[in-house]
C-alpha cells in the first residue's frame, strides 16, 4: 500500500459537535447512511487558511439534507465555524474539507425517520487533483448516465447518486483515462463523473444546462468570471456528435478547480486561451487575489 489509509491519521475531526482524534472517529457498521445512501456532503477547497465560498457551500449542504427529508441538529453557522476550527486545530492553511450529514443507526430499513441525523467535518491535505493541468487529461465516455430527476433528488450532493460515478471513473481509471464523460438519460451531453463540463469555440464557451445533476459553486464560479472577461457563455442541450466541432475543452469543480481536456475518446483538443485564462482567474479569485 503507497498510500496513507485515511482511517489510520494523526489529527482532529468534528464530529457531532466535539472534535475527537481522527482514529476515534467512528461510527456503528449499522449505520442507516452505510446501508442505504441517506448522506449528504460537500468536498471543499481552503486556499490561505479560508475556505473558498464557505457560507455557499455550507447553504447547500441544508439544501440537500432538507432534499433527503433530514432535519440537521446544526446549521449553517456551525458547520462554516467546524470547518475553520478543524483547519486551525490540524494545521492546515491550504487543504481539502468535507463537510457531511447522516442517518445514523438507532433504525435500520428503508424506513428511518427515528434515525439521528449525524454531522461530520475533515479536513486533509490533498494536492491538485490533475497534476500539470495545461497539457491536459484524458477522458474517456462513460457507460452510466445521469438518470432524470424525476427518479432521484439530482439538486442533492448525495452519497447515493455517485455509485454510477465511482463505477464510471474505475472503468476510465483502468483503461488509462483519468475521467470519463457521462451523457444524460436522454443521450445529452451531462458532466464528468466528480466535474462539470465546458467547451470553447472561438469566444464562445458552451456548457450543458444543469437539469438533471449538479450546478456546482465552481460552475457557477467560472461561467461569472468568463463573462466579466467577454466571453459569451452559452447554456444550452449539447449533443455528443457535436463535441469533435469545438477547439477547447475543459472541467470544473471544487477538487478538479478549472482543468482543460486534450483528449475525449478519439477527439483531440487543444489546451488554450480560454483554458488558460480562467485557470488562472479562477486561482487568483480563490487565493484572493482578485475580488469575488
Amino acid at each position: 500500500m503507497d498510500f496513507v489509509p485515511f482511517d489510520d491519521r494523526d489529527g482532529w475531526i468534528w464530529l457531532d459537535g466535539s472534535f475527537v482524534p481522527w482514529r476515534d472517529a467512528k461510527i456503528h457498521v449499522l449505520t442507516h447512511g452505510l446501508h442505504y445512501g441517506s448522506c449528504v456532503f460537500e468536498g471543499e477547497r481552503a486556499y490561505g487558511g479560508r475556505v473558498f465560498e464557505t457560507e455557499w457551500h455550507a447553504r447547500r449542504l441544508m439544501r440537500s439534507a432538507e432534499l433527503l427529508g433530514m432535519t440537521p441538529t446544526f446549521g449553517v453557522d456551525d458547520i462554516v465555524a467546524a470547518k475553520a476550527e478543524a483547519m486551525a486545530r490540524n494545521g492546515f492553511e491550504d487543504c481539502y474539507v468535507r463537510a457531511f450529514l447522516w442517518r445514523g443507526s438507532e433504525m435500520m430499513g428503508v424506513s428511518a425517520q427515528q434515525s439521528r441525523i449525524r454531522a461530520c467535518v475533515a479536513a486533509w491535505q490533498w494536492g491538485s487533483y490533475f497534476q500539470d493541468k495545461m497539457a491536459g487529461i484524458r477522458l474517456t465516455h462513460a457507460k452510466w448516465r445521469r438518470p432524470s430527476p424525476e427518479t432521484i433528488p439530482s439538486e442533492a450532493k448525495a452519497a447515493g447518486l455517485y455509485m454510477i460515478c465511482t463505477l464510471s471513473k474505475h472503468a476510465a481509471e483502468d483503461a488509462g483515462y483519468a475521467d470519463a464523460l457521462m451523457l444524460d438519460y436522454r443521450g445529452h451531453v451531462a458532466e464528468c463523473t466528480g466535474a462539470n463540463v465546458f467547451f470553447v469555440r472561438g469566444r464562445e464557451i458552451h456548457t450543458p444546462v444543469a437539469d438533471c445533476f449538479l450546478n456546482g459553486i465552481t460552475r457557477q464560479t467560472v461561467i461569472r468570471l468568463a463573462r466579466e472577461r467577454g466571453y459569451e457563455v452559452i447554456e444550452r442541450t449539447i449533443m455528443p456528435e457535436e463535441l469533435g466541432g469545438f477547439q477547447e475543452m475543459f472541467i470544473t469543480g471544487s477538487a478538479a478547480e478549472v482543468t482543460p481536456v486534450k483528449e475525449l475518446g478519439d477527439i483531440m483538443y487543444q489546451p488554450g486561451r480560454a483554458c488558460e485564462e480562467l485557470m488562472h482567474a479562477y486561482a487568483d479569485l480563490v487565493r484572493g487575489k482578485i475580488s469575488a
